[in-house]
């Protein structure tokens, strides 16, 4: 049944395209996967959204509900419900209040919020929901999620910060996190691994800038925090945030540091904000993704549709503007990081992130 539901879903998401080709059987088809669609019957589609951060973060949780938005419109489903700014302590409730309104598919934005609220899943069974929860999330019932490797991406990251630092003479990068979460521990690896392979000499520091667990959103520390890694010399910084996340960018703007998007895919296209690279895991990219291979068959409910650098598009580091020989050169580390060279590495990066 769930199997079902997830193609019938898929087939209303893509409904979309085969309208814009005009005519009336074009209609039909619309209104038939609408149809569909509605999981609860009342002659509504609408998607629900939950996440930690905030809906306009400038990253990774503002690209999921922008992606959301963007297929409601597309399919002609009822405005998305968005709840953001949970507190993983009050997840459980705020998931429970969002399924019992007239949803009919729950996009769940982190782990934090779906970690020990796994029931959910197939207690509202008639729902469809996806979560991005990532590497160390485990397969769950009743539930669709992606997985990435914060390993790769942020060799991957690494890399082009090094590229750009070794390019205009920098030395130092400022990585401002939360409070030293496992998966934090892991991205940060990666990055330093990223950097030493441009140049050895090449130095990162961790920062955190919240409260444990998951305060990825507090400015005013992530303020202080990188205004003390520029007197100390920081030539670029990673903002690993969520809401804390474009004033960051902001003041990395004012002073000619180097920058990066943290999740966000289209950071490049930004008029208000400037972006040397794009760290891509967009929440947004891998809706498109995981719907067009359920469709397919390719995927099913119960797994992971898991993104790698240098095989997929939707991950990894990629320059805004920079010169052919920088990017055939990022190019070629993701390729290596796809083809595995790095899986020693990455092995042990993760041993000393989660343990084993």
């Amino acid at each position: 049944m769930r199997d079902r539901l997830g193609l019938v879903l898929v087939l209303g998401l893509a409904a979309a395209a085969s309208a814009s080709c005009g005519g009336d059987g074009a209609a039909t088809t619309t209104t038939a996967a609408f149809s569909t669609a509605d999981f609860n019957g009342d002659g509504v589609v609408r998607i629900g959204v939950a996440t930690q951060g905030s809906r306009s973060d400038g990253a990774y949780y503002q690209a999921l509900v922008e992606k959301v938005e963007q297929l409601s419109g597309d399919n002609g489903f009822a405005p998305p419900i968005i709840v953001d700014l949970i507190d993983p302590a009050n997840a459980r409730a705020e998931l429970e209040n969002l399924a019992e309104q007239p949803v009919d598919i729950i996009a769940v934005g982190s782990e934090a919020l779906a970690r020990g609220n796994e029931d959910l899943f197939t207690t509202y069974g008639e729902i469809f929901w996806y979560c991005n929860c990532g590497s160390s999330f485990h397969d769950t019932p009743g539930m669709m999620r992606s997985a990435d490797s914060g390993a790769e991406l942020n060799i991957s990251a690494g890399y082009a910060t090094g590229l750009l630092l070794q390019e205009g003479g920098g030395e130092s990068a400022a990585f401002l996190g939360c409070c030293d979460l496992s998966f934090e521990v892991e991205s940060f690896r990666g990055y330093e691994f990223g950097l030493g392979l441009v140049d050895p000499a090449l130095e990162a520091t961790y920062v955190p800038t919240g409260a444990f667990p998951y305060d990825f959103n507090n400015t005013a520390a992530a303020t202080e925090a990188y205004r003390n890694a520029v007197a100390e010399g920081a030539d670029a910084v990673y903002p690993f945030l969520g809401g804390a996340h474009i004033p960051i960018v902001k003041l990395a703007n004012e002073d000619g540091l180097i920058v990066n998007t943290a999740g966000s895919s289209s950071g490049c296209e930004r008029t208000d904000v400037h972006y040397d690279f794009e760290v891509r895991f967009d929440a947004g990219d891998y809706l498109d993704r995981i719907f067009s291979e359920i469709l397919s068959g390719q995927a099913a409910e119960g797994g992971a549709r898991r993104f790698t650098v240098g095989i997929d598009p939707e991950v990894g580091a990629f320059f805004c503007d920079a010169s052919p020989e920088l990017v055939r050169q990022l190019a070629d580390l993701n390729a290596r990081i796809g083809a595995g060279d790095f899986a020693a590495e990455i092995e042990a990066i993760l041993a000393e992130a989660y343990g084993g």
